[in-house]
């Protein structure tokens, strides 16, 4: 016996309609979005270790350690991270970077000699190419003055 041939109606039933595709969050939708909240989202778990007088704390303690090529994108971050015009995003994105700087548990162990303070730049340096639209030449000029007044 030969196998039963599908009608035209029941092939079209038995095909399953596609189904739509996920909504894709625009950076214009995100923005929105997060100028919503009244406090910046964490950024990640790092951003619970941030606060000014930890950032403070740590430069005190392990600044010369950590060298001019580290504090320089920390305190770029730091000043446009609390310039009331940068926007939500780009402060939350700088409390997640100077959070990662603040926190003693990292990637590379900070007291590890040469290599301690890596990561560190590494995370820095992403924050600051990911919000470098909205570090003003103000911004770069202030940590530029507190190097100079670290570091002479």
């Amino acid at each position: 016996m030969a196998p039963r041939k599908k009608s035209a109606s029941t092939r079209k039933a038995s095909t399953k309609a596609p189904k739509p595709a996920a909504p894709v969050a625009t950076p214009k939708a995100t923005r929105r979005a997060l100028s919503k909240t009244a406090e910046p989202p964490a950024a990640s778990e790092f951003a619970e270790a941030y606060s000014d007088e930890s950032f403070w704390a740590k430069v005190k303690t392990h600044g010369k350690t950590a060298g001019r090529a580290v504090l320089d994108p920390a305190a770029r971050l730091y000043y446009a991270g609390i310039d009331p015009a940068t926007p939500l995003w780009a402060r939350t994105t700088i409390i997640g970077a100077l959070g990662y700087f603040i926190a003693p548990l990292d990637a590379i162990p900070d007291l590890t000699p040469l290599v301690g303070y890596t990561d560190d730049l590494g995370v820095l340096t992403l924050a600051v190419a990911v919000v470098a639209a909205h570090i003003t030449p103000e911004h770069k000029q202030k940590a530029r003055d507190k190097l100079n007044e670290w570091f002479g």
